[in-house]
């Protein structure tokens, strides 16, 4: 048996802070108590962690790791290494890659690839097309996360726009459906409309005119309708404009809703005054907006319209990536930073600590119901980070871990810095240094 004790941690946990010890043995957190209260075993590993701050592992619900058939991007060993340096015991991959994960076969050939090269805690999605139901009724609700629908082309199309295959999986399904939307039509028109105008050398900054407003809005409220009629666990990913944020309630516990949206990282950082400086390294689908964009999404996020924080990492090389505006793939890494981006705007007062822990941490386990994890709970698998909330650093090329190399936030100085990432009660990221040799659990749910 090893174990671990935590001393004089500031916690973050369930909307209060407080000052505490922690122990772990093996791969549970055992006891949460003042120092005298904690019989303390032979042989414990302490950690002073005084003046840090204690919280759940992160949870990422949108992760692009581009294994298999994309790995010169990322790969599922290299992600998840950038992954736990940035705080990030568990991630959900996306299933756009090459074969595309649209069968059980390929899927559980994704878990086999997960248990041996990821260093988090993982689950992996099950795409959805027009003419795989049979595929998607066929899984195994307790032990995948769920299922992903693209109701919007983007990176490796997996568009699904028949509206009776759509009507179908509404109705059948027996796992969340996580939903990319975007209304194809109106996109392919305005590319058009600006080609015309500049052919092929379109400017980026009109990447939210094209994948504008309109078609995001048309596209999730069509997929709210559709989980309305049907009563379906619909989860819309990657929220981007104020507008849609009306389709959404706070009025109820996160374990009560049926209808949930995210944001992502980009959409509450940058807006549309940042393509002059970052141009195509900030294209993403969906497209950053407006300013006014932003703060909304800042204000759903801490009024609850809005139930998680995500990344949607998805690595393009730089070659990749400064291509003219239709070559140029959208997405980015953003898994090794999310979390230091986000103390960020703590520091700023825009979010509180405990927002970002809720969003990050405790939420994605609420709503996509995962086992013993997201929480500082006796019981619970010890997924834990300490954080130095004072420890400014800059972003640069020497410690960004992606396989692609590059970031959107190189150059940028951040005051808070992750000390430590503890997954089932191993230490995997200690100050710089990564346990090349441990490798995460499958996740599992209580479905």
């Amino acid at each position: 048996m090893s174990s671990i004790l935590i001393k004089n941690a500031t916690i973050i946990n369930e909307g209060k802070t407080f000052r505490s010890d922690l122990l772990i043995k093996d791969e549970l957190i055992v006891s949460i108590a003042q120092p005298d209260k904690i019989k303390i075993p032979s042989g414990t590993k302490v950690i002073d962690a005084t003046g840090l701050l204690l919280i759940p592992g992160v949870i990422d619900d949108q992760v692009h790791f581009r294994e298999p058939g994309l790995t010169h991007k990322g790969d599922i060993f290299s992600e998840s290494r950038a992954a736990v340096a940035g705080g990030i015991t568990s991630f959900m991959d996306m299933p756009n890659t090459i074969p595309q994960t649209i069968t059980i076969d390929i899927l559980n050939e994704k878990y086999r690839i997960g248990s041996e090269r990821s260093f988090a805690n993982y689950s992996f999605y099950l795409g959805a097309t027009n003419t795989n139901l049979d595929e998607v009724l066929n899984i195994d609700p307790e032990s995948v996360c769920g299922i992903k629908l693209f109701m919007g082309s983007s990176t490796g199309n997996m568009l699904v726009d028949n509206e009776t295959a759509l009507r179908e999986l509404f109705a059948r399904a027996l796992l969340p459906i996580t939903a990319h939307c975007e209304y194809e039509p109106i996109i392919r028109k305005n590319s058009e409309i600006y080609r015309e105008k500049y052919g092929e050398n379109i400017p980026v900054k009109m990447h939210p005119q094209i994948r504008s407003r309109e078609a995001c809005f048309r596209s999730s409220s069509h997929a709210v309708n559709l989980a309305k009629e049907y009563n379906t666990r619909l989860h819309i990913l990657h929220l981007s404009t104020a507008d849609e944020l009306k389709l959404f309630s706070n009025d109820m516990p996160l374990s009560q809703k049926k209808i949930t949206g995210e944001v992502c990282i980009h959409h509450l950082w940058f807006d549309e005054c940042s393509y002059d400086e970052l141009g195509t390294l900030i294209k993403w689908n969906p497209a950053i907006k407006t300013r006014f964009d932003r703060d909304a999404l800042i204000n759903g996020v801490n009024n609850n319209f809005i139930d998680i924080i995500a990344t949607d990492h998805a690595p393009h090389t730089l070659a990749e990536k400064e291509n003219s505006y239709f070559k140029a793939p959208s997405g980015g890494p953003l898994i090794q930073h999310s979390l230091v981006v986000m103390l960020e705007l703590w520091h700023r007062k825009i979010f509180s600590i405990e927002k970002i822990v809720e969003m990050m941490c405790h939420n994605p386990a609420i709503l996509f119901n995962i086992r013993n994890r997201g929480f500082i709970r006796e019981g619970y698998q010890a997924d834990l980070c300490l954080i130095n909330p004072s420890s400014p650093w800059i972003v640069s090329k020497e410690n960004i871990l992606y396989k692609c190399g590059w970031s959107p936030f190189e150059g940028n100085t951040f005051r808070s810095k992750v000390v430590k990432t503890i997954i089932n009660g191993t230490i995997v990221y200690d100050d710089g240094v990564i346990n090349n040799d441990y490798r995460g659990q499958r996740l599992m749910f209580d479905r």
